[in-house]
Formats: C-alpha cells, structure tokens, sequence
C-alpha cells in the first residue's frame, strides 16, 4: 500500500471518529470513502452502525397485497402492464388471508409486517380494505405495522395511521438526476410529496431505492444524501434482480464489492438510521452476511413481491450467528 492509500484509509478513519462525535459528512468527503480500501471502510461502517445500535437487528416481511396490472412504467418491475413478464394478477387480498399470515410471521419472531400494493395508488374503497386488514391485526398480535400503497394523498395516509400503521414505504428508487431514466409516468418530486404528506400524517418513512438499475456510484451517494435531507427512518437497498422482459433484463449485475462499499458509504451518510438489506439478496453467494458486514442493521425477511427470498429461520440463525439479538418490540 502506497503512502497515497495510506493517507486516504487514515482520512477515512478519521470520517469515522468524527461521526461518532456528531459530524455529518458532505459531498467534499465523498471522494475519500470512494476511494478507501474496501474492507477497512467496512469495518468502519460497522463501528459507526454499533456506535449507534443496542446490537439488535430488525426483520421485517412484506405481503404481496394486491399484484400485477400496475398503470406505471417502472423499467425494473415485474407487475407494471407496460411490460409481459406474466406475472399473478389479483386484487386485494381476503383480510383473513393477510391478518393470517401477520400472526405467521410474529410467531416466527419477525418485528414488522407490511401490506404491499401494486398501482400507482389504492383508491378509497381499496384503502377501506387494506385498513379493515391493519385493525384485525392490531387486535389480534403486536407486530409493528407499515404499508406501501404508491402515492397516496394525506388524508388517505390519516386513515392508514388510524388504523395502526407507524411507518410507510416509498422507494425514491433512484436520484433525482437518474429517475427519468426508469420512470417516466410519474415522477422524483411526486416521490417526495408523498413521503412529506405520510411524514405530515405522523407516519414514519421507509424509503430507499435499487442498486443497478444502470446508475454510477454517485448517482447512489445522491439518493443517500437526498434521504438524508427528508429525514427518513428506514432504508432499504435493494440489488437489481433482473426480470426477463423488463427494460432492464440485460443489465449486468454489480460486483459484490460494488455492492459493500455503496452499503457502507450509506452508513457514513445515514449513520443513525435502519440501513435496510432489501431484494436481490438471493444474487449474493453468502445470503448477505458480507453486506451486514459493512454496516448493515436490518432486513427484508422471506418472500419479495414477485421473486423469491430466504426463509425468516435462515435469516434468524445467520443474524444471530453474527451476534445480533432479534428486535420485537421497537415502533
């Protein structure tokens, strides 16, 4: 290692110290963590993360509420009409059938379940439904409750908080300067009123995006400061599982190191925040426990929407095996 390397894993080491006393990195430090060896950058992300963290470690599951006949043009997804990828359509979902598989997943130790929905917005009635579902659950275990239900207005996140839900997912997916490149029928900035109305409402915010989509290093550190800026609670990083007839079918999958240094680099940014390991975990040899690695504090558990997961008692025993402890209780 040259004296260049050295100076620039010193700075990076430095960048650490500073953010456990309270500094909040800006675009001018990007370059060091950029180029800091990767396994030293790491293991830095994970002394901020444990700085920050009881040792517990977040599950979560989704449910695939309603599926399919998405109005949106989403070029990575597998239920938008404008692509023939043949995938279940149905409607939503019986609320017995989704209060079911909440008490299933409680049981199984997972701390937060969220309804998921396909289409740009649930209209009223559909809303009606999906809360009918969040009340039954309520009654019935304590699972922390969130939703992801597209572009919703305020009053309609009101009914959600109502009915018991804390926190609500929506992905800005990419950055502002990229977005136009896998979505054109609506756009970044209705992302973000979105996530201000459901913040307004008393919702949490769960939010992140997709590594891969054929966005650059930077474009990702722009979406990580972007979520910084409108304070989100939860991230969640997902990794492009390329669907066959999807605009993004060919795309190249990213290098696994690719992969640990954007993860750590949204630790420096997003230092006290659930940094959230999403979809596409299936594509990494090791299930993940590298990418935990660098700075990883919680996961999405079992099923995605339309690819498959990793059972919640894989993931329990890799968690735990780590020396994690699995949270329950948190809102």
């Amino acid at each position: 290692m040259d004296s260049k390397e050295n100076q620039i894993n010193s700075q990076a080491i430095s960048l650490k110290d500073m953010i456990i006393n309270g500094y909040q990195v800006s675009y001018n430090d990007m370059e060091i963590l950029k180029k800091c060896e990767l396994d030293l950058l790491s293991e830095l992300a994970c002394e901020i993360r444990d700085n920050f963290s009881d040792g517990e470690f977040d599950l979560c599951t989704i449910i695939n509420g309603k599926s399919g006949a998405c109005s949106e043009n989403c070029s990575f997804c597998a239920q938008s009409a404008h692509h023939n990828t043949h995938v279940d359509i149905y409607d939503i979902l019986d609320t017995d059938q989704i209060s079911q598989s909440a008490i299933k997943n409680y049981q199984d130790k997972i701390n937060r379940f969220s309804i998921v929905t396909s289409g740009r917005k649930l209209n009223d009635s559909e809303l009606d439904r999906i809360c009918q579902a969040f009340k039954k659950i309520k009654d019935l275990c304590p699972i922390n409750l969130c939703s992801s239900n597209g572009l919703l207005s305020y009053d309609q996140f009101v009914k959600l908080k109502n009915a018991g839900v804390s926190r609500y997912h929506n992905n800005l997916e990419t950055s502002k300067s990229f977005f136009k490149n896998i979505c054109t029928s609506h756009t970044y900035e209705d992302k973000v009123n979105a996530i201000k109305a459901a913040q307004r409402a008393g919702l949490k915010i769960c939010s992140g995006g997709i590594f891969g989509l054929g966005e650059n290093l930077d474009n990702r550190i722009e979406m990580a400061f972007a979520l910084r800026d409108l304070d989100v609670d939860s991230v969640p990083l997902n990794i492009l599982n390329p669907i066959p007839n999807t605009p993004l079918e060919n795309n190249k999958p990213l290098s696994y190191e690719e992969v640990r240094r954007s993860i750590a680099i949204y630790r420096f940014i997003l230092p006290q925040k659930s940094i959230r390991l999403a979809g596409g975990r299936v594509l990494l040899k090791d299930k993940g426990r590298a990418a935990i690695d660098s700075g990883i504090d919680s996961m999405i558990s079992g099923h995605m929407l339309t690819t498959s997961g990793i059972s919640h008692l894989e993931d329990i025993k890799m968690v735990e095996e780590m020396g994690f402890t699995i949270k329950r209780t948190s809102i």
